[in-house]
C-alpha cells in the first residue's frame, strides 16, 4: 500500500527537499509537487490524494488557508520555520508539524504518524458497510440543474456518466462532453437527486451503471481511457447490485 502524496512549498529548494524525502519513503507515492496552494487546488481537481505535506508561509494562499478551504481535507502535515504556528496547526486536525530545518528522520517520523492515522481510519471505514444510493424523501426527477459559472445547467440523469468528488467540489462528467461541469456541492446533496442506477463505488466516485463498459479487477471501466477504482468498503454494494443485474458464471468443462 502506498499513500498518494501532494507536497506544497513556494521555495524551490525546500520543494526539492520534500520531493527527495517522499521518494525515499517506501509507503509514499508522489502525485504532484506544487509551488502554491492555488496550483495544488488544480491538482486536487484531477487527482485523489491521501496526504498533503504543505508549507504554511506562502504568498496569496498560505498552507492553513488552503487546508481550511477544503471540506474534507486529506491527512495533513504542516511545515514552517516559525514555531508559533504549532498550536494553530493542530486546530486544523494536522497529523504532525515539521519545523524547518528538518531532517529525513524528522520527515519519516511524521510520515509514519500519517501511515498510522490512515491505517486506523481505513480499518474503521471497512467495518461499516455503506448504504447504496436508495430512495429518498426528495422526489427523483429525470434531470437536475447544476450551478456552474454563475448559471444553472440542466442535465438529464441518463447523460451523467460519473461524478467525482474532491474537497467541497464535484465534477460531473456527461455523455458527449470532454470537460466536466464543476460545481460547489457535496455527495450527500447530489445523492438525493439521483436514481437507483447510480452507485457510489469509491469515497470519491459515483457511477451511472448504464454507462459502464465492464468491471474487472476491482475497477470499473467506463471506456478505453477511463478507469474508476472500487473502494474496499464499497465492494459489497457493487456485488449486491450485480447480483440483481447480472447473469452467468464461470463455465465448467465436461470431464
Amino acid at each position: 500500500m502506498k499513500l498518494r502524496t501532494l507536497i506544497i512549498d513556494d521555495e524551490p529548494i525546500a520543494l526539492a527537499k520534500l520531493r527527495s524525502y517522499v521518494t525515499k519513503t517506501p509507503f509514499l507515492e508522489l502525485v504532484a509537487a506544487c509551488p502554491s496552494g492555488v496550483e495544488a487546488m488544480d491538482t486536487l481537481l484531477a487527482d485523489d490524494v491521501d496526504v498533503i505535506f504543505t508549507d504554511i508561509n506562502m504568498p496569496d494562499l498560505n498552507g492553513m488557508e488552503f487546508i481550511g478551504s477544503l471540506t474534507h481535507p486529506p491527512l495533513t502535515v504542516f511545515i514552517t520555520a516559525y514555531s508559533e504556528y504549532a498550536v494553530e496547526s493542530y486546530r486544523h486536525n494536522a497529523v504532525d508539524y515539521l519545523l524547518k530545518p528538518y531532517s529525513l528522520a524528522d520527515f519519516r517520523r511524521a510520515a509514519n504518524r500519517v501511515l498510522e492515522r490512515y491505517t486506523a481510519g481505513h480499518a474503521r471505514q471497512s467495518q461499516s458497510q455503506p448504504e447504496p444510493i436508495a430512495s429518498s424523501p426528495v422526489p427523483v426527477s429525470d434531470s437536475i440543474f447544476v450551478k456552474t459559472d454563475y448559471r444553472y445547467v440542466r442535465i438529464n440523469l441518463d447523460d451523467i456518466r460519473y461524478i467525482k468528488g474532491f474537497g467541497e467540489y464535484l465534477q460531473v462528467f456527461t455523455k458527449g462532453s470532454a470537460q466536466p461541469l464543476l460545481t460547489l456541492s457535496s455527495f450527500a446533496a447530489i445523492k438525493e437527486r439521483l436514481s437507483s442506477q447510480f452507485l457510489q463505488v469509491h469515497r470519491s466516485y459515483i457511477v451511472n451503471m448504464r454507462h459502464v463498459s465492464h468491471i474487472e479487477r476491482a475497477r470499473i471501466v467506463m471506456d478505453a481511457d477511463t478507469y474508476i477504482p472500487v473502494g474496499d468498503s464499497y465492494k459489497n454494494v457493487l456485488q449486491s447490485y450485480l447480483s440483481g443485474n447480472a447473469i452467468g458464471g464461470t463455465a465448467r468443462k465436461d470431464s
